[in-house]
């Protein structure tokens, strides 16, 4: 092994595909995710030399300075994996990498119902919607599989359509021959050069798309990304963490309000409500499972609210084995965008809004 890249030392880890994350607490403590358990595994490391070394590595590759005047790093990495280190005197227990391997993994639709993340029915819906040029929301919390989700959902899009996808990294990896990726880029050691997410979305509405994707919504660029929906640009989708539907509306607001701290309040929900057709909501339970929650429509204002009606939800019944047992279920709520559907040439059946 060389000894003269400091990441080589964490190499195999990295490959191994199914480690999913990697915590170094010091450089004698070190333990891996995979399959949803923590993992110890002999230290590579033979002094605390060596994990400076690493993570310093790791800050010269986004062109940034680690040391103990700019002791804290939260990057993105070309290999595909979001890095968060930490060293003294904020860390107490030495320097602490953690790296978290954002997965390639396309999952198939059969995969997904099989293993209980939506119904059958559910992914018909979406199918229907994406067709019907729906503008939606992935929201959920860390490692629930919004990525997964929007993946999936934008494999639905017909291959014929120009595809933009604004983010930060290689979350999405679409088949379709017309697409277009943008990463953002961190500012160099000087503190100049940085291309934003806002930066990307106002490109990327210039760009003739079809559609335009944001993979994770993180600030102000989200204002602009609503204001292209309401312009026209249907069909589009985002992803973004959040705790519920309420708290996905609520997040919205606090992120695209910064691309405007003057927008009235009012004016801010209209907006938002405007845009935004679908939210789906999904979360990593307590058994490690992915599972879609609620799939809710957003259908207006009112006495100054954003209201929201949920369409599919899923019903927990027990535990087996270890496992969370539940059905997903429509509510027998009948989406209002029907209509849009029908316009488009798509019939969907009532019997699929029907509660199991």
């Amino acid at each position: 092994m060389s000894q003269n890249n400091p990441l080589d030392l964490i190499e195999s880890i990295l490959a191994d595909p199914e480690v999913t994350e990697i915590m170094i607490d010091n450089w004698q403590h070190v333990y891996l995710e995979k399959e949803n358990k923590f993992v110890d595994i002999p230290s590579p490391f033979s002094n605390e030399a060596q994990l400076v070394d690493l993570a310093q590595a790791i800050a010269a590759q986004v062109g940034r300075t680690l040391n103990a005047a700019n002791p804290l790093l939260d990057v993105r990495l070309v290999y595909n994996s979001r890095v968060n280190i930490a060293l003294p005197p904020v860390s107490l227990k030495g320097p602490t990498i953690t790296i978290r391997k954002l997965s390639m993994n396309t999952f198939s639709e059969e995969q997904l119902v099989h293993w209980g993340t939506l119904s059958q029915d559910m992914l018909d819906f979406f199918r229907a919607c994406i067709q019907g040029r729906l503008n939606i929301a992935v929201a959920g919390g860390a490692g629930s599989g919004k990525s997964t989700m929007l993946n999936l959902l934008a494999k639905m899009i017909p291959a014929e359509e120009r595809i933009i996808v604004v983010q930060e990294t290689c979350e999405l990896t679409l088949p379709q021959p017309r697409v277009v990726a943008l990463n953002t880029r961190p500012p160099d050691m000087e503190g100049r050069g940085a291309i934003t997410l806002r930066d990307l979305v106002y490109n990327a509405v210039r760009m003739r798309p079809d559609r335009v994707l944001l993979a994770e919504a993180l600030g102000p660029e989200l204002l602009d990304f609503l204001t292209a929906m309401n312009n026209g640009h249907d069909g589009s989708m985002f992803s973004l963490h959040s705790g519920s539907i309420q708290d996905t509306l609520s997040r919205i607001e606090i992120l695209a309000g910064m691309g405007n701290p003057s927008l009235p309040l009012l004016s801010l929900r209209t907006q938002i409500a405007s845009a935004l057709n679908l939210i789906l909501y999904q979360e990593r339970m307590a058994d490690g499972t992915r599972k879609i929650l609620n799939v809710a429509e957003v259908t207006g204002v009112q006495d100054g609210v954003i209201v929201t009606r949920e369409l599919f939800g899923f019903h927990r019944t027990g535990m087996k084995e270890g496992l969370i047992q539940g059905m997903h279920s429509a509510t027998g709520a009948i989406p209002g965008f029907l209509s849009q559907l029908r316009s488009a040439g798509i019939e969907l059946p009532v019997s699929l809004f029907t509660p199991v």
